[in-house]
């Protein structure tokens, strides 16, 4: 079986062994021009078959490392709504988050700009995956997919076995969480940079209405325009969760997928100059 091709990020932090971890790049798969080569997205106007092709070859390359392992797709709409991954779930549920306690059942999340986030705790008890693009980190009232995941991330966590429906612990909150939050393990993908995402003054107060130093990641760039660092916005939120042990996107230029066009798909670069984008994901499982 192919191992991960050698373009591919695989995230450098202290996670224990049993958990893996990817994220693809461009490099690897049979998508033509624009969604050369390695598109995962079914939903972007790419040829189905390289499509298949292109998942076949993921999921191959998961089986190199855990036997029968397999990523889950979702359909990602940029909202807060968690998936617990269980083994007759098909691709396809809606939501824009996921977590697993199952060996093999990959997290599996797609993008081209948003910032993937991969988390783990320190026993590898459980990982999650978010999609994190400025509506779903923003969310409502202070509560975005990044809080909603951790939510479910805790008590599965905590209560430290699969069987245990997540729906009967939720409604407890995150009470006993600090000390989870403590040893709960972030790596934050590649996504658009701060030198390129340019929004409106909405998005600005979007997160300033909740957390007025959310300000501090916004530059102005023109009238009403400012220059928002994403991955910034997200480790301000990881730390108000207790998250301090944040690897990966530290908003430097070589994380940023605007800039690096023959590596990382850009759906605001390509979308409309070269008519459209493929998508790449982040994947976390256990082995």
């Amino acid at each position: 079986m192919p191992g991960p091709h050698p373009d591919w990020l695989r995230p450098e932090w202290p996670a224990p062994a049993h958990v893996r971890a990817l994220f693809t790049t461009r490099a690897g798969g049979s998508s033509q021009a624009p969604y050369d080569t390695l598109n995962l997205g079914d939903h972007v106007g790419d040829d189905p078959v390289a499509v298949r092709a292109n998942r076949q070859l993921l999921q191959a390359v998961l089986e190199s490392t855990t036997p029968g392992a397999r990523p889950v797709f979702l359909q990602q709409v940029h909202g807060a709504k968690v998936a617990a991954l269980h083994a007759a779930l098909p691709d396809g549920a809606c939501a824009d988050a996921c977590l697993s306690t199952t060996p093999g059942l990959a997290c599996t999340i797609m993008v081209a700009d948003c910032l993937p986030v991969l988390l783990t705790d320190t026993r590898g008890t459980v990982v999650a995956a978010a999609h994190a693009g400025w509506r779903g980190l923003a969310g409502e009232g202070g509560v975005g997919v990044l809080e909603a995941v951790f939510k479910d991330f805790s008590a599965m966590a905590l209560a430290g076995k699969a069987s245990v429906a997540i729906e009967s612990i939720a409604n407890e909150g995150l009470e006993g969480a600090a000390p989870l939050a403590a040893r709960t393990l972030a790596w934050l993908g590649p996504c658009i940079g701060p030198q390129a995402f340019e929004v409106g003054a909405e998005v600005r107060a979007a997160f300033c209405a909740h957390d007025g130093a959310a300000a501090q990641h916004f530059q102005a760039h023109g009238p009403r325009k400012y220059l928002a660092d994403l991955a910034g916005l997200a480790r301000q939120r990881l730390r108000a969760l207790g998250i301090t042990q944040v690897y990966g996107n530290d908003s430097t230029p070589g994380w940023c997928t605007v800039s690096q066009p023959s590596r990382f798909f850009s759906h605001r670069r390509d979308g409309l100059a070269r008519g459209g984008s493929g998508r790449m994901a982040a994947c976390i499982w256990l082995g």
